[in-house]
């Protein structure tokens, strides 16, 4: 059989998994588009793969990713997270996470969704580059760096252009697989 050809490789099961299953595919669901809004955070100064190997230590820390519990946490909350080893302990990203679900329930009120401002940024239609090498993909487009914009006018915090551009690739906004690879017109 021969063996599909993926956009990157690597020996660990839970991150190809997370190329060949999510990675790119788009995202409408509110509660997914904030756990990726945050971790997209998380990841800044960090590889990918550490944040995803700490994914499940994430969703059972903030309450499966839940906007309306995060947004109600205190500091007694903040010094769990501060205490959990299963999670980056970085005070700034936490104390960020807490921000954005506050900001992120705003966001809704004002739109009826997330999904609805979010996608508002590419007027509702994925963006498919097609580069044939990761060496082509830029580090962020005009379209994150006018969310990252719009989203710290708001209040967000860790929402740069580069986070927005990595948070556009993984729900789907933006289709950079690269063209070589088998989800490349999958999703």
């Amino acid at each position: 059989m021969k063996e599909k050809i993926r956009c990157w490789g690597t020996k660990n099961p839970l991150y190809q998994a997370y190329h060949d299953k999510e990675w790119g595919v788009q995202v409408h669901d509110d509660r997914t588009l904030f756990e990726f809004l945050i971790l997209e955070g998380v990841q800044a100064g960090l590889s990918w793969e550490i944040v995803l190997n700490k994914r499940e230590s994430y969703l059972k820390a903030f309450d499966n990713f839940d906007p309306v519990k995060v947004a109600t946490y205190t500091e007694k909350d903040f010094e769990r997270l501060v205490g959990n080893s299963g999670i980056i302990r970085n005070k700034l990203k936490i104390r960020a996470a807490i921000t954005n679900a506050k900001r992120f329930l705003e966001v809704q009120e004002e739109y009826g969704s997330f999904d609805a401002y979010i996608w508002g940024f590419v007027n509702g239609e994925q963006i498919k580059h097609n580069y044939s090498s990761f060496a082509d993909v830029p580090t962020f487009i005009q379209e994150a760096e006018d969310m990252g914009i719009d989203l710290k006018k708001r209040g967000f915090k860790f929402v740069g252009p580069i986070i927005c551009y990595s948070f556009m690739q993984a729900i789907g906004m933006v289709n950079d697989h690269l063209t070589s690879c088998f989800r490349y017109d999958e999703v």
